[in-house]
């Protein structure tokens, strides 16, 4: 039986549907400031849908973006609330085989490479975030990066930790085969070609974007995985604001964004789930499916 790693959905656009308050630049991180109870149940909520694999709550947490809001005091801080809110999570629900991923997101902001530094810049405050989290991670995601330096950073800094460390490009939404900075996919694959990293995927993509540009990664030697969004598009934002001004594609039903999955399942992919505005429903039905293909979901 294939066996395939199944994590959860978009966290934080599920916190923000849930939370109280407006959309903050710190987005997740800031409702898990002051609505830590939240977030505990989307990570419940997650786990019951059929996800075993649950991101940490630490997309918005780099030190970088705490600084700009002034509170860079909380980076250490933020980073233990995470692995306790996902440890309660998993305990109240009782699943077993439930297993934690870290995140090494974008130290600036998502899709925006234009403020990346290079390798050797970023690299020191990379290792930062991921010995902060190793020790909690079954896995480390390393998640919507948008240049090779970005690629190249995170995955050395979560390579040298021993945690097995996926890494996740996002592309341009015009089928032009290459990242937000414009570099191209396989200029990325090839800086990857000789790092000591357990997978490659795509992700943060529409689906259409993922689906014709998966055959470049599992002609490569390592394993492959995939989760895209759900939004129409991301050019309304800039750094320093918020994710208010982004919209969510009415048409991607759990269903329709099944039905990708499935095919990239199909491909040969080993690990999925979804990024940002696909939710736990989302992920139930992809769970179903997966267990109705005969598929193993760990």
């Amino acid at each position: 039986m294939t066996q395939i790693i199944l994590k959860d959905g978009g966290a934080g656009q599920e916190l923000i549907k849930r939370s109280s308050m407006p959309p903050h630049p710190l987005w997740s991180t800031k409702v898990m400031m002051e609505e830590p109870h939240i977030v505990h149940s989307v990570h419940e909520d997650f786990i019951r849908a059929g996800a075993r694999l649950i991101t940490l709550n630490t997309y918005t947490a780099t030190p970088e973006r705490l600084e700009r809001e002034g509170v860079g005091d909380l980076f250490k801080p933020l980073q233990a609330k995470a692995v306790e809110l996902v440890n309660a999570a998993r305990d109240a629900v009782g699943v077993e085989g439930v297993r934690i991923a870290g995140c090494l997101p974008p130290l600036h902001g998502s899709y925006r490479p234009d403020m990346a530094r290079s390798h050797e810049d970023m690299l020191p405050h990379y290792r930062e975030i991921a010995a902060a989290q190793a020790e909690a991670s079954d896995f480390l995601l390393c998640e919507t990066l948008s240049s090779i330096a970005e690629v190249t950073a995170a995955a050395q800094a979560g390579s040298e930790t021993g945690v097995p460390t996926w890494v996740a490009m996002t592309l341009s939404d015009d089928n032009s085969a290459t990242l937000r900075s414009g570099e191209t996919l396989e200029a990325a694959l090839d800086a990857l070609e000789d790092m000591d990293h357990a997978g490659v995927m795509l992700n943060c993509s529409k689906p259409e974007i993922v689906s014709a540009n998966l055959p470049a990664l599992l002609r490569r030697k390592k394993p492959v995985g995939a989760y895209a969004n759900g939004f129409a598009g991301i050019d309304a934002l800039e750094i320093g604001g918020t994710v208010k001004d982004l919209k969510a594609r009415q048409e991607m039903t759990p269903d329709a964004y099944a039905d990708f999955a499935m095919s990239w399942v199909a491909e040969g992919i080993t690990l999925t789930g979804g990024c940002c505005e696909i939710g736990p429903a989302h992920i139930a039905e992809l769970a179903k499916r997966l267990t109705a293909g005969g598929f193993e979901v760990v």
